[in-house]
C-alpha cells in the first residue's frame, strides 16, 4: 500500500514538473531567442525533479523538455532549426539528419535528467551539505545540455551550422564556444540559484512526497 501510495506521488510530482514546463513553453520564456541559438529555462524543472523524484523522473522531464524543443524548431523555424527538427533537418541531411537531430533535441536533454539525478544522490552518499550539493547538480545540469547540445551541433552539423552563419568551417569552433561562455555560463549560474532555492523549498512540504535532503 504504501508503494502503491509512493507510486502515485511520484507521477503526480512528475505530472506537475510537466505542467511547469509546458507553461514555460507556451508562455515563450522556455526557449528564448538569442543571436546565435535559443537561451532556455526548462532545463530547471528537469534537474529540480531528478533531485526531488529520481533520475527516471529527470529523465522523463529530459524527454518534454526536448519534445517542446522539437516542435518550437519545427513550427518557428530559424536558421539553426535543422539542428532541433528532424523535419527541417531532413531536408537539409536526408535521413541521418533526421536522426542527427533527434539526439541533439531529444537524447542531450534526457541526459540532463539522468546526470543530474544520479550525481545528486553520489553527492547525498557522500553526505555533502544540500547548500554545495544542490548548486553543483544545477550548475553540472546546465552544463550538461549547453555541452551537449553545442558538441553535437559541432560534430554532426558543422557544414550547416557554417552555411546558417554564413560563416568558413574554420570559425564554428569559435562560434560555438561563444555560445558555451556566455549564454551556456549564465544558464548554469541560473539554475546554481534556482535549484538550490526550489529543492530546499520542496524538501519542506513533506505532504508532496518527494525525496527529502537524505537522498
Amino acid at each position: 500500500m504504501k508503494t502503491q501510495k509512493r507510486d502515485t506521488r511520484w507521477i503526480v510530482g512528475v505530472a506537475m514538473f510537466v505542467a511547469l514546463q509546458l507553461v514555460l513553453q507556451l508562455t515563450g520564456i522556455g526557449l528564448i531567442p538569442l543571436p546565435l541559438i535559443n537561451a532556455t529555462t526548462l532545463h530547471i524543472p528537469v534537474i529540480v525533479g531528478a533531485v526531488v523524484l529520481g533520475p527516471l523522473a529527470g529523465a522523463v522531464l529530459g524527454g518534454v523538455f526536448g519534445l517542446c524543443s522539437m516542435w518550437t524548431a519545427t513550427m518557428t523555424p530559424t536558421a539553426l532549426s535543422f539542428a532541433f527538427s528532424p523535419v527541417w533537418a531532413a531536408e537539409a541531411d536526408g535521413g541521418a539528419g533526421a536522426v542527427k537531430a533527434v539526439w541533439i533535441a531529444l537524447g542531450c536533454r534526457i541526459l540532463i535528467g539522468v546526470v543530474s539525478g544520479w550525481l545528486w544522490i553520489a553527492l547525498k552518499k557522500l553526505k555533502v551539505n544540500d547548500f554545495v550539493a544542490l548548486p553543483v547538480v544545477g550548475v553540472v545540469g546546465a552544463l550538461t545540455n549547453t555541452v551537449l547540445v553545442m558538441g553535437g551541433i559541432y560534430f554532426l552539423f558543422a557544414p550547416e551550422f557554417a552555411a546558417a552563419k554564413n560563416v568558413g568551417m574554420e570559425a564554428v569552433l569559435g562560434l560555438v564556444m561563444t555560445v558555451v561562455t556566455t549564454s551556456g555560463v549564465a544558464e548554469a549560474v541560473a539554475a546554481a540559484v534556482l535549484v538550490t532555492a526550489v529543492c530546499k523549498a520542496l524538501f519542506h512540504v513533506p505532504s508532496l512526497g518527494l525525496r527529502t535532503q537524505a537522498g
